[in-house]
């Protein structure tokens, strides 16, 4: 009888566990309630700098085209992309794989310590570490990647691990990024299965995956990726961030990519001029390059310079933001100099200037701006910007071009002409419209080497051989990817790029090519506000007075610039604070990139 009474007791607890976990079960539309709701951290409002960090099999070859992401270089490999294919043919020899660079990447030179000092002395107040990319290469002994991890091949060592424990020692937040997506995966192949064929990769292989390195690291912050294709219901993410906010408690703050339907997290404009939105935090991610993983085939103006970098960052903060910069480690662990001097560089003004950066809110005023318009000749129209600005100067969205001169067909036929751009564009030969392309780029923010939103138009007119008719041609870039491409054919030709031979900036023939105006607005002045005082940063010296469009600050208010032990003279004439600037030596400059005057109203 007895025996009979504690096995009705065990079925009891049994059904009343089951009905408790059912119980504690919340529907998708209370996950998406509870993780929405929930107030971001004030840590990441105030930190503004983190360093993202890409290292993996793709920093053996660390090879792409030079405005093209070397992380994706397997993509590359699975689409027979010829540049990839080729250098892997010629480098490595004809049977060579992608799953052959695991032996080859080594981190035999990786130092986490070191690391860490680094981003610290760079102002970072948080690092986001690429656990996993694209590829499904873990950084850590993923028993879900058996032989496809760094423990088990490759370094033979806990990456993720091990800059987590020295990024903490540091006084730095630990963040990693995590791709939801896999390439090569044999339950989803990502870009190559159907797409909506993605739950049993999703609950049988990433949410225990996911898990795994949540609990084992409990990262501070989490940025998800390669979620665009599907939704949020689809990839469990609004159960998951309430699984993960309760795991690492207040401080834990995720990004914005978990698929469409769920809208959380801080937004992450991708290689962009930024944006203007002060009521959720977002921050800039960008490369101190033009790729995250390190791409050997870059150029050295691709790296810019620190004046440069200074002005984005400070434009972001100023707009209500922050900037995630991204170094791309060597295969071998080393961060290449020439990212390390950036980021000391940056560092350097930020103990000069911090006060008007960490926890600094964005002013009444943002930003003033002035119209800036460069020219040069251009010997045909073939550009593909990407997420790029077509010249130091202009910005990467929002700026146009024109292009004029004269066009010269080599026999008399009726041409088809054809632009291929994205986003705006219209071609006009002998003073008539011959292509009008009005086309807005759409798609993920975080698609940017998945998507070609670029779109074509045509139009037909006659030309006569040996004819020269004026040609132009307007673009316009809004947001995101950047490009144009003019081609022509006839009834009997191929179609083909218009060639330099057929262009010319004069009917003489004597100047080849064609004059290009790019146009864009340019930031000189920067706003924030901290404490209390509000701070104009300039990024123009002003050699006699600093000029501010700003509200009276009041007749006790005093002015100083940041670095420089002295009160400035200030005036207030038709709605203008008139800094008097002439004062301050050359030598006693704090900077050449930036300068900060506080303004204290007392």
């Amino acid at each position: 009888m007895k025996g009979f009474k504690n096995r009705l007791l065990l079925i009891s607890t049994y059904f009343l566990l089951i009905a408790s976990a059912y119980a504690q079960q919340k529907t998708e539309e209370e996950y998406i309630k509870s993780v929405t709701e929930r107030p971001y951290p004030q840590w990441f409002k105030d930190a503004k700098l983190g360093v993202f960090v890409h290292w993996g099999l793709y920093s053996v070859p660390a090879y792409g085209g030079k405005e093209s992401y070397a992380e994706w270089f397997l993509r590359g490999l699975q689409l027979k992309d010829s540049l990839r294919t080729n250098f892997v043919k010629n480098t490595y020899g004809e049977h060579f794989t992608y799953k052959d660079f695991a032996p080859l990447f080594k981190a035999e030179l990786f130092n986490p310590d070191e690391w860490a000092a680094l981003f610290k002395n760079a102002g970072a107040k948080y690092v986001m570490f690429v656990s996993k990319h694209h590829d499904g290469y873990a950084l850590w002994p993923s028993k879900y990647n058996r032989n496809w991890n760094s423990v088990d091949v490759g370094p033979k060592r806990d990456l993720v691990g091990d800059l987590t424990k020295s990024v903490r020692k540091s006084g730095l937040k630990m963040g990693l990024y995590y791709s939801l997506a896999e390439w090569n995966h044999p339950l989803h192949r990502w870009y190559t299965d159907p797409h909506d064929s993605i739950g049993n990769y999703v609950d049988n292989y990433m949410i225990p995956q996911f898990k795994e390195l949540i609990s084992t690291y409990k990262p501070s912050l989490i940025f998800a990726d390669g979620e665009w294709f599907n939704s949020a219901k689809q990839w469990h993410s609004a159960e998951l961030i309430h699984w993960y906010y309760n795991l690492v408690g207040k401080d834990a703050i995720v990004n914005n990519r978990w698929g469409s339907g769920l809208n959380i997290g801080f937004l992450t404009p991708e290689y962009s001029a930024g944006i203007k939105v002060t009521h959720r935090p977002w921050a800039e991610v960008r490369g101190i390059g033009r790729s995250f993983g390190l791409n050997r085939n870059e150029d050295l103006e691709a790296y810019g310079n620190s004046k440069d970098l200074i002005h984005r960052f400070v434009q972001t903060v100023a707009n209500g933001g922050g900037m995630i910069l991204n170094v791309g480690p060597k295969a071998d662990g080393q961060i290449p100099l020439i990212q390390q001097e950036r980021l000391i560089q940056l560092g350097n003004w930020l103990k000069i200037n911090g006060e008007a950066i960490y926890g600094a809110g964005p002013f009444s005023i943002k930003e003033e701006e002035k119209e800036l318009t460069i020219t040069r000749i251009d010997p045909q129209i073939n550009f593909n910007w990407v997420r790029n600005s077509p010249m130091k100067g202009v910005k990467e969205d929002d700026f146009t071009a024109e292009w004029d001169g004269y066009i010269e067909a080599s026999k008399t036929d009726t041409y088809t002409f054809k632009v291929k751009a994205d986003d705006e564009a219209a071609v006009y030969i002998n003073n008539k419209l011959v292509i009008n392309q009005n086309f807005t780029a759409k798609g993920s923010q975080s698609e940017v080497m998945g998507a070609n939103t670029s779109a074509s138009s045509t139009g037909k007119i006659k030309l006569k051989a040996g004819e020269l008719y004026p040609i132009q041609i307007k673009y316009r870039e809004k947001k995101q990817n950047a490009s144009i491409a003019l081609f022509w054919k006839t009834k009997n030709e191929e179609k083909q790029l218009v060639p330099a031979s057929a262009l010319f900036q004069d009917k003489e023939k004597t100047n080849p090519g064609l004059a290009g105006r790019y146009t864009s607005l340019k930031t000189y002045l920067c706003y924030t506000q901290n404490n209390g005082k509000v701070y104009a940063i300039s990024f123009e010296w002003p050699e006699e007075e600093l000029v501010l469009t700003i509200p009276n600050p009041g007749k006790d208010a005093t002015v100083k610039l940041l670095g420089v032990d002295k009160t400035l003279s200030w005036k207030y004439i038709n709605g203008k604070v008139h800094i008097n600037t002439s004062t301050i030596k050359y030598s006693e400059m704090p900077s050449h990139d930036a300068w900060t005057f506080e303004i204290d109203k007392n």
